[in-house]
């Protein structure tokens, strides 16, 4: 008994022994378990090519690693504060009480600010923390390591609360370093593939209009199409083309997208604005942070109202500048990446030739075009005239032998008719051919007639239809002509600017000792509390010259029908 009471101690030792060794044995299956887990990490991010599944699939992995109950990560934007915030373990609900995401303050510009691992037994006792919003759950243990790609530090891993109560050790440090630099490989092939997939889609967007340039597509066609595939590529919600007058001011002349029709006829300044910028920037680029609060929109800063990050590009060269490319995005997303921008000069210069083309077309057009008024009014003076003229000497040599009053009367009148005939003949083949004001003297009413509606055109976003009757060019003094354009131009502007229609019919007649303009459209028709300032202008043109203003609904219901109409002097 004795022998055995003494040989207990000496049992105990080995039992011991084998505890530790136990210990030893599990903490090493607990490390291999902790490699392989780590392994099976870095090869799920890595396989992942979608930027936004690999950051998530980065925080996941790291929750899952160090046995943490919250988990983010920060992607460093500009002036070091976070773009982009991806949370895991907090709900949508919760996430949606706490409000708006962490901008970088606080502890978690810490590690922006000093990018190198930093581990707190109790995250509150840290000097630049500032404690949590309304409803955040509460955090202690905290650790957090930067990642970083090649030189650059793309983000951080932020991990809090480690399940148990239990601080983060250097073991959970060395884990998330070493998936920090798997993330950074990651997230690289991860960016490069958007940059080839985005460079791609640029490339496509430009074979698809150069074809259809080619095709002889309208050019108010091709830049609407133009402007929808850019907003889709960068995925903005709005995109604008400001057309540059001689000016030098931007009109807003084409916009799609989230409150489109604000931007439609809106002018910005050219010198002090945007274009003094763009013009001097490196390939015409500019990018905004918050659009609407840029002082280079300021003038018309209430139409970029919800509006954040934004790109101008300009459209054209120096030499030649053709109006200016806006894309915006919403307030509270991200700002453009240079990769996205990088394409949209290339973009932009498909958009001036597209403008190029339309107006070299519109040459060729005017060039055939004033080739058939040539000819036309050729066999008018060759032919017509000439037999007209005939037939009533011979009506007038004719006239002395008809003995009957009443049908020399009617005699009479008929070679009235024929001169007032040639008259009207005469007077259409001189507007044919006078294509071209002459040194020191304003373009005929015709031309000009031509020339306001044309440029109207670009503005509507379709060419409205023209038609004028009587004898414009030689019966509308000069002063009523003057009158006339700015009437044409005041109210399709009018148009553009309030009627979101899609169709606007001219026409300009002179008869009876009156010339009337009339502007109708299939618009929405005048509100009852909008501003009247252009149509009174008009009024008060028609009233100086005796005339009066009226504007009715279309009477075929839908749109509005404005008439100008003023009695005419003696031609000057």
């Amino acid at each position: 008994m004795v022998g055995d009471d003494g040989d207990a101690p000496r049992s105990r030792v080995p039992q011991r022994r084998l505890d530790a060794l136990q210990a030893q044995v599990t903490d090493a299956r607990g490390s291999r378990d902790r490699l392989n887990g780590l392994l099976e990490a870095v090869m799920s991010v890595g396989q992942e090519l979608d930027l936004p599944q690999v950051l998530r699939g980065i925080v996941e992995a790291a929750v899952v690693l160090v046995d943490a109950e919250y988990g983010a990560l920060g992607v460093v934007g500009d002036e070091e504060r976070l773009a982009a915030f991806i949370p895991v373990g907090i709900g949508d609900q919760l996430r949606a009480r706490i409000g708006a995401l962490p901008a970088g303050h606080g502890l978690l510009g810490e590690l922006i600010r000093h990018p190198r691992p930093l581990r707190l037994a109790d995250l509150s006792e840290h000097a630049a923390s500032s404690g949590f919003p309304e409803h955040h759950p509460p955090m202690r243990s905290f650790v957090g390591v930067p990642i970083r790609i090649r030189d650059e530090v793309f983000g951080n891993l932020y991990l809090t609360e480690k399940r148990g109560g239990t601080a983060f050790d250097a073991e959970d440090e060395g884990v998330l370093a070493t998936l920090a630099v798997a993330a950074g490989v990651a997230i690289d092939n991860a960016r490069l593939y958007e940059e080839v997939r985005l460079r791609e889609r640029w490339l496509a967007a430009n074979s698809d209009f150069t074809s259809a340039l080619l095709s002889g597509s309208s050019e108010i066609k091709v830049l609407e199409g133009m402007m929808d595939r850019a907003r889709s590529i960068i995925s903005a919600e709005m995109c604008v083309f400001y057309q540059v007058e001689p000016s030098g001011e931007l009109h807003g002349s084409l916009a799609l997208g989230e409150g489109a029709e604000a931007h439609r006829g809106v002018v910005l300044p050219g010198s002090e604005g945007i274009l003094a910028d763009l013009v001097t920037a490196r390939d015409g680029l500019i990018t905004f942070t918050e659009v609407a609060a840029d002082a280079r929109v300021a003038v018309q800063s209430d139409v970029w109202t919800g509006f954040g990050p934004a790109v101008a590009v300009t459209v054209g060269t120096r030499d030649m500048l053709r109006g200016v490319l806006m894309l915006a995005r919403r307030t509270g997303r991200p700002s453009f990446a240079a990769a996205e921008v990088a394409p949209l000069p290339g973009f932009a210069g498909q958009a001036a030739l597209a403008l190029e083309l339309a107006d070299r077309r519109r040459d060729t057009e005017e060039v055939s075009l004033l080739a058939d008024r040539d000819r036309i009014a050729r066999d008018l003076h060759d032919l017509a005239i000439q037999r007209l003229f005939a037939t009533g000497m011979t009506l007038q040599s004719a006239q002395r032998f008809v003995e009957h009053p009443e049908a020399s009367e009617r005699l009479g009148r008929s070679i009235d008719d024929l001169d007032e005939t040639i008259k009207i003949i005469r007077s259409t083949i001189f507007g044919l051919r006078d294509h071209e004001a002459q040194p020191g003297h304003p373009a005929r009413l015709r031309v000009r007639a031509v020339r306001a509606v044309g440029e109207a055109a670009a503005v509507l976003g379709f060419a409205p239809a023209l038609r004028m009757e009587g004898l414009i060019d030689t019966d509308v003094p000069s002063p009523v002509a003057e009158d006339v354009v700015a009437v044409l131009v005041e109210a399709l502007s009018n148009v553009a600017r309030h009627a979101r229609a899609a169709r606007a019919d001219v026409t300009i007649a002179v008869a009876d000792g009156t010339v009337v303009v009339t502007v109708s459209d299939d618009g929405v028709g005048v509100s009852a509390g909008g501003s009247r300032s252009g149509l009174r202008n008009l009024t008060e043109r028609a009233e100086v010259r005796g005339g009066r203003l009226s504007v009715v609904p279309r009477p075929d219901g839908g749109g509005t029908r404005l008439e100008w109409r003023v009695p005419l002097g003696p031609p000057e």
